[in-house]
């Protein structure tokens, strides 16, 4: 029986149309894009023409963006890089950030003399937009500030324009960790105001160790990776062609199958939380169901032997789902998101992500599989 895979905020499967584009820039690609031979030339050009398309979709310049490695990389870069070139004194985030947000924040913390404030968020995990403000009025210090677009462990969705505003009112810079949301939503940083976003092709469809940076001219930071002068002088190291096209045609493919595929998305989370609503009345959904990313859907299920097992139990009836982050070396180790915004101790948070690839029918099978997986008294109790 195929596995189905319910894990799509890790990672996405590699589209075939994208597979096809990279194994082409493997075998004809080969060029160094430095090199200024013909095969240089040819590798180059491809590489400009996928970063021409990836500013055109959103709405940037092409001296906008530069390739990485990926989200990680890319947050890394800017956060630590506008402590060091545009002199910032002050960090504002939250505790539900990814751990490449998160632990860059707290590192500078730790070693260095910038202050980091948090901003307080609700028991569905959204930012308070009041003390946001509160926050930003509190100091003239230069001030970073770095709130994620859509969580990518309860989904919870954050209004660029609205944060952007009040960042560009107090004078602060604005850095958000689209990851989640590059590809699934359309984003026109021609209009937005925003300073800094990060993306990896991994997470729509493309190749792993591929993403993307934008900074705005406004704030152009000095290189984070020092070598040659890759990336107009802005990365050191070879540049990953075939991750790079293949990063640009998994975006294509998403802004042009961007419609079609949210509306199934969503029609599967619909679904499958009805299914769950059903089936075990105690359950818990955490984050907002009205703000959230419609490919994410995080519950969570009391305590019990059973429960305890339940990753495990799902992958073995061929099911992946996860616990949290997968940025977290394999382990399953909880998720600080859920403990940020008041998680019931002992429960079990279950993140279901969905593609377009799923279907209706793998939604059914993977609810037979939780009644299996879960002890037959959570079917009696009340919905939270």
């Amino acid at each position: 029986m195929p596995r189905i895979f319910f894990d799509n905020a890790s990672t996405t499967p590699l589209d075939p149309a994208v597979a096809e584009a990279v194994t082409m820039a493997m075998q004809e690609l080969y060029g160094n894009p430095s090199s200024i031979h013909a095969e240089g030339r040819k590798a180059r050009n491809a590489v400009e023409q996928a970063r021409k398309t990836v500013a055109q979709l959103l709405g940037a310049s092409i001296g906008e963006i530069f390739f990485t490695s990926g989200g990680t990389e890319s947050s890394n870069m800017v956060i630590k890089n506008a402590v060091r070139d545009l002199g910032v004194k002050r960090i504002i985030s939250s505790r539900i950030e990814h751990h490449c947000v998160l632990h860059s924040v707290e590192a500078l913390e730790k070693h260095t003399n910038v202050q980091v404030e948090w901003v307080q968020l609700d028991s569905q995990g959204r930012v308070n937009l009041e003390h946001l403000e509160a926050l930003l009025q509190g100091s003239t210090a230069i001030t970073l500030v770095s709130l994620m677009h859509a969580n990518n462990e309860i989904g919870n969705l954050l209004d660029l324009h609205v944060v952007g505003t009040l960042c560009r009112q107090y004078d602060a810079y604005f850095h958000s960790d689209t990851v989640q949301t590059i590809g699934y939503y359309l984003i026109d940083l021609s209009t937005l105001p925003i300073d800094f976003i990060t993306g990896s092709a991994h997470k729509f469809f493309g190749p792993k160790g591929t993403g993307f940076v934008f900074i705005r001219n406004e704030a152009m930071l000095r290189p984070f990776i020092d070598g040659g002068g890759q990336e107009r002088n802005m990365r050191g190291g070879t540049e990953n062609t075939p991750g790079i096209i293949g990063l640009a045609k998994a975006l294509e493919l998403a802004y042009e199958h961007m419609v079609q595929r949210r509306t199934h998305i969503e029609q599967l989370r619909q679904l499958l939380l009805t299914r769950i609503q059903d089936a075990f009345p105690m359950a818990v959904l955490y984050g907002s169901p009205e703000y959230g990313h419609y490919k994410i859907l995080n519950v969570g299920f009391p305590p019990s032997p059973k429960t305890d097992m339940l990753l495990l139990n799902l992958d073995i009836a061929g099911i992946s789902v996860s616990g949290g982050s997968a940025c977290t070396s394999g382990a399953d180790a909880g998720s600080h998101v859920i403990d940020a915004i008041g998680g019931l101790p002992g429960w079990k948070a279950v993140r279901f992500s969905f593609s377009h690839f799923n279907t209706a029918e793998e939604v059914e099978t993977a609810v037979q599989a939780l009644k299996t997986c879960l002890p037959s008294d959570l079917l009696a109790s009340r919905w939270v």
